[in-house]
């Protein structure tokens, strides 16, 4: 016979031992989150690295360049625009290459050019086309210089496997989360399984029987995620001092309070979840059943 020493310690190391997993089984979440969302930041920072270079005629002056720039700006597919003026294209001519086009012309030939990022939402062939097209039809402009159309789609491509391929590494890492913790918890009840059909004997309720059960996981669950979130806090902390200074351009401290809310959420939420389908388990099962497990 267990004496009460010896219950109150199997109880708490049957919790300790569910805090534990389920802490890192949320850690492991929280980490896969965080790939998953600074994969799909980085391939947006991709598709709005896309420029596009408008020629201006060569009569048109360098304010007039400006101004067509500043309106390019507040279009809805333009992330940011700017202009290079004549004497700077000129400029960056002769340090490019090192010919001085004015004196072997006798004038400045070049005209001014108008550029602009495109933000990610535009970034599709069809999208830049049609882009060109209208830009084309505006009085002044020479030429509309596009990114290479096959090097887009390659890009696009690229982009949407790697989406895909996150997505189902989260959606994978979502279902065995769910299933390590349901097992964990499951195998703690299960420890005790002759406690809940004695207090079943001597007249409780199921409700009574499963209310200690689930706010004991669920305090557990709220544990493993505060420690899950803690955990992260400090790598996310040290990762600059470690010499990895990309990670704070990927995971900011809103994203992190994100991912953590969620951890500190889904901790408990699905810890008192898979206690409630445990306990009613057992509650349907007769003692020979519970002898045989």
């Amino acid at each position: 016979m267990k004496g009460e020493g010896d219950v109150k310690i199997s109880y708490w190391a049957a919790h300790l031992t569910t805090t534990v997993s389920v802490t890192l089984v949320l850690l492991l979440a929280g980490i896969i989150t965080f790939i998953t969302l600074s994969g799909e930041k980085e391939s947006r920072n991709i598709r709005e690295r896309l420029e596009v270079s408008i020629v201006m005629n060569d009569s048109v002056s360098d304010a007039y360049a400006n101004l067509f720039a500043q309106k390019i700006s507040t279009l809805p597919y333009a992330l940011e625009a700017g202009y290079v003026g004549k004497e700077q294209a000129l400029k960056d001519w002769q340090e490019e290459t090192g010919e001085d086009l004015e004196t072997l012309f006798g004038v400045n030939p070049l005209s001014p050019e108008v550029y602009f990022r495109v933000k990610a939402g535009y970034s599709s062939p069809d999208s830049l086309r049609n882009i060109q097209a209208q830009l084309s039809k505006v009085a002044g402009v020479s030429e509309v210089v596009m990114p290479d159309s096959e090097m887009v789609e390659a890009m696009n491509a690229n982009i949407q496997s790697l989406a895909i391929i996150l997505g189902i590494v989260a959606l994978v890492m979502i279902v065995i989360s769910f299933v390590l913790i349901n097992n964990t918890v499951h195998l703690t009840i299960y420890a005790r399984r002759f406690t809940i059909h004695t207090m079943q004997l001597v007249g409780a309720t199921n409700g009574f029987i499963r209310r200690p059960f689930i706010l004991n996981n669920m305090t557990a669950g709220l544990l493993a995620g505060l420690l899950a979130s803690g955990i992260l806090a400090i790598a996310l902390s040290a990762a600059p001092h470690a010499g990895y200074n990309d990670v704070a351009h990927y995971i900011s401290w809103g994203l992190f309070a994100c991912v953590a809310g969620g951890m500190v959420i889904t901790g408990p939420l699905i810890c008192s979840l898979a206690a409630a389908l445990a306990t009613s388990k057992y509650l349907r099962k007769d003692y020979d059943e519970l002898v045989r497990g």
